[in-house]
């Protein structure tokens, strides 16, 4: 992948998630409807903190990228957040679906930037 691309994909995802991190404690985008299903499972996401350590992974994460450190590992950390939002728009909301398909195609992309990182984890 061509360097300047791989970077601008990377601070790309970077500022997604750290955009998304920030919102979980500072409540600056309005919410979107959900339905009583999808209601109930955010509610309980963040009844019991959960939200809370997702966006410290996405504000640690989109920091990592941003500045270029670890981002190999917190792309890889940063996946299961990725998955799991996609998995919650498509049984729960699939009207919103949109941005945590972004945060997924990204999350691959930068994946396969980083992938001469991994050679020696996958041998």
């Amino acid at each position: 992948m061509n360097s300047k691309v791989f970077m601008a994909l990377r601070i790309l995802l970077g500022l997604f998630v750290l955009v998304f991190g920030l919102n979980k404690f500072l409540d600056f985008m309005p919410p979107f409807e959900l339905s009583d299903d999808a209601g109930a499972y955010f509610g309980a996401l963040i009844n019991s903190k959960t939200l809370m350590l997702v966006g410290i992974v996405e504000i640690v994460a989109g920091l990592t990228l941003i500045f270029n450190k670890f981002g190999a590992l917190l792309a890889i950390i940063l996946m299961s957040v990725s998955v799991n939002a996609v998995l919650f728009h498509l049984t729960l909301d699939q009207a919103n679906i949109a941005g945590a398909l972004v945060l997924l195609i990204l999350n691959i992309a930068v994946l396969y930037g980083y992938k001469d990182k991994y050679t020696a984890l996958l041998k």
